[in-house]
């Protein structure tokens, strides 16, 4: 469990042995899979060899995302957390991921947070490689996403045109989130393309947003806010300048008192596989906070307000996760090295 002094180098330890503990740990598993024929009757390290541990495979991606993540920014970590990437990241193992992915069947597979995610690694591996100056390993994983990569990125661009509404839930399916995570990846990649596919649907979803009802958060079993999240990419998409956003945002939150809403939610049972989900949202809404004060002005009782509701969230979150519950041990890892080593930001 988390200790409460929050010590950087020992939170980063927990959460990579976290990781390193169930990206390969095939059961318990709940796939989201569509068989097609009785040879689709597989086992999930069958099905999907690169991600099949951590329960499922939106996890076991971030799993590895958190794993390049510590690699790269902690030396200590960098043999273990690298000796498990080896493991997974070759390339049949990735042929596989990117045959199984572009079956016409599962066109919805992971759409779209688990493929949001998965750009989130290949961004990573890129960065890593890049910071390398030199070819490496690290070069051949981030070549050996290539394939899977170019598909996700043609099915986010040929879905997104035809999303009519955006989805709003605390969960997976919740659109702003994924298009966040997706739109980091794109600049980073310099895919002008998709990075104006992006943009352009979220002013199109978004922008007439005003007066989010704050109070109709949380939802029983959510791991993001959408009110948050939503102002967290469109801070992203606003950022030409900062009165941009700023006018949005003032009209989307114009009533400072919703905010009480967003204190820490009450976690009633860290078994549960559904109630801890708001340990999730803890940390979310602490990195999304923190995105957002970002884009706020300097000196304000405002952007006051939101670095204190980050850093109650964070506290509250972090101490939620205990390693002897797979039901969040299995995931929340991420989330807490997300918002420690500040990525988004």
């Amino acid at each position: 469990m988390v200790n409460e002094n929050f010590d950087l180098v020992a939170l980063r330890r927990f959460f990579a042995n976290l990781a390193l503990s169930c990206v390969h740990r095939e059961y318990p598993n709940k796939i989201a899979h569509v068989l097609t024929c009785d040879d689709d009757a597989q086992t999930p390290r069958q099905l999907t060899p690169a991600f099949y541990g951590c329960f499922d495979w939106h996890s076991a991606v971030h799993g590895h995302w958190l794993l390049a993540r510590l690699a790269r920014l902690d030396k200590n970590l960098t043999d273990d957390c690298s000796k498990a990437l080896r493991q997974s990241l070759t390339k049949e193992n990735l042929e596989c991921e990117a045959k199984y992915v572009n079956n016409h069947q599962r066109q919805a597979f992971e759409r779209p947070y688990g493929l949001a995610w998965f750009l989130q690694l290949v961004m990573e591996l890129d960065e890593w490689s890049q910071d390398e100056k030199q070819l490496t390993e690290i070069s051949q994983w981030r070549e050996n996403l290539r394939p899977l990569e170019m598909i996700i990125v043609q099915r986010l661009s040929a879905w997104l045109p035809k999303l009519s509404y955006p989805v709003r839930s605390g969960e997976h399916s919740q659109t702003a989130f994924a298009l966040g995570l997706s739109l980091d990846y794109a600049r980073h990649m310099k895919n002008l393309d998709f990075i104006q596919l992006i943009e352009t649907q979220a002013r199109r979803f978004f922008s007439p947003d005003k007066m989010y009802p704050f109070h109709y958060e949380p939802s029983g079993e959510d791991f993001l806010s959408a009110g948050l999240a939503e102002a967290d990419v469109m801070r992203r998409v606003l950022n030409k300048t900062n009165s941009e956003f700023l006018e949005w945002f003032n009209e989307f939150i114009p009533d400072k008192n919703l905010l009480s809403n967003l204190e820490p939610p009450s976690i009633s049972d860290s078994t549960d596989p559904k109630l801890i989900h708001l340990a999730g949202l803890c940390l979310s809404r602490a990195w999304m906070l923190e995105g957002i004060c970002q884009a706020l002005p300097d000196n304000t009782e405002q952007k006051t307000q939101f670095e204190q509701l980050s850093q109650r969230n964070a506290r509250a979150g972090l101490v939620a996760i205990d390693e002897k519950h797979y039901e969040g041990g299995h995931w929340l890892g991420t989330f807490a090295i997300y918002f420690i080593t500040k990525r988004g930001l």
